[in-house]
């Protein structure tokens, strides 16, 4: 008999201003604790010096996780010129100096070339697995890590300020997968340079804005309090970029049991992915076909 997770049946999303220091799965379970949550997860790694917005689901709000991490995130974020690290932000060792430093119009001009659909090499101290095993991991091992390019859409990247001659400030918006670090590490690279991130900080992420955040400090105050339920937000925030379609009530208890069930004609289109409510709590996300959704993911709130 599997045992039953120790906790309380609670969901909805945290919105968290993560400092640095810390690994985002860390925060995660410092969250899962203040809350005696049974479940908990979060919508897209930070590195542990990298600070802002970390979104963290509990409960059933974790099923919704994947629309949240599909979803845009904006950085702000700075480039050291001059200097490449093996980790490519500031904690690294610093392994190649150049003496160039590009005008403000020569960087100005590379960034298209890191906009789009773009192809980019994740960072050789990065959490993609090899074999089964995480690459920094081998990294730090010693070895030779060699990591094959992967797609990313980058919507947006920016110059916003040049505070010396050795520094960028720049803010990008990105799809999923996106590392701020081999952006700068690649950038410098085309500017014949070198570059490495000194400072990150996600200013938002899918629906969740820094507005909404809240601090560790926070958590730690009101941790196993009554009064920190009120932090969280609801689980349907997560669904923001899906179309709500209302349910009857008999359409409910079908998609409740994993059957497609009837749903109140909307904007969706057949074949749109969709979620289902029923009187103002969320029952499930599916296709919609037909007057119908058909569910892939139910809720039991």
């Amino acid at each position: 008999m599997a045992r039953r997770k120790k906790g309380r049946d609670i969901s909805g999303w945290l919105v968290l201003d993560k400092p640095a220091g810390l690994s985002s799965n860390a925060v995660v379970n410092k969250v899962r604790w203040a809350f005696d949550a049974k479940k908990a997860g979060h919508a897209g790694t930070l590195d542990p010096e990298a600070t802002g917005i970390l979104a963290v689901a509990l409960g059933e709000a974790t099923k919704t996780v994947p629309f949240v991490t599909d979803a845009l995130k904006a950085y702000a974020f700075t480039v050291r010129l001059g200097q490449a690290t093996n980790t490519d932000d500031a904690e690294g060792e610093v392994t190649a100096t150049s003496k160039a430093r590009p005008t403000d119009d020569e960087i100005k001009a590379a960034l298209p070339t890191f906009t789009g659909d773009i192809m980019q090499v994740p960072p050789a101290f990065s959490a993609v697995k090899i074999d089964g095993e995480r690459s920094y991991a081998r990294a730090r091992a010693g070895e030779e890590v060699e990591l094959a390019a992967r797609p990313l859409f980058v919507e947006e990247l920016s110059m916003v300020a040049r505070p010396d001659a050795d520094h960028v400030a720049l803010e990008m918006i990105c799809g999923k997968g996106g590392y701020v670090r081999a952006i700068a590490r690649d950038l410098g690279e085309a500017l014949g340079c070198y570059g490495h991130v000194t400072t990150l900080r996600r200013v938002w992420s899918g629906p969740f804005e820094l507005e909404d955040a809240v601090t560790l400090e926070r958590i730690e105050e009101l941790a196993k309090t009554p009064e920190i339920d009120a932090l969280l937000l609801p689980l349907e925030v997560g669904l923001a970029d899906l179309p709500e379609l209302p349910a009857t009530a008999e359409g409910a208890a079908k998609m409740r049991n994993g059957n497609p069930g009837m749903v109140i004609a909307s904007d969706a289109q057949f074949g749109d992915l969709a979620w289902a409510s029923h009187q103002g709590v969320p029952v499930a996300v599916g296709i919609y076909k037909a007057g119908e959704l058909h569910p892939n993911r139910v809720f039991q709130l």
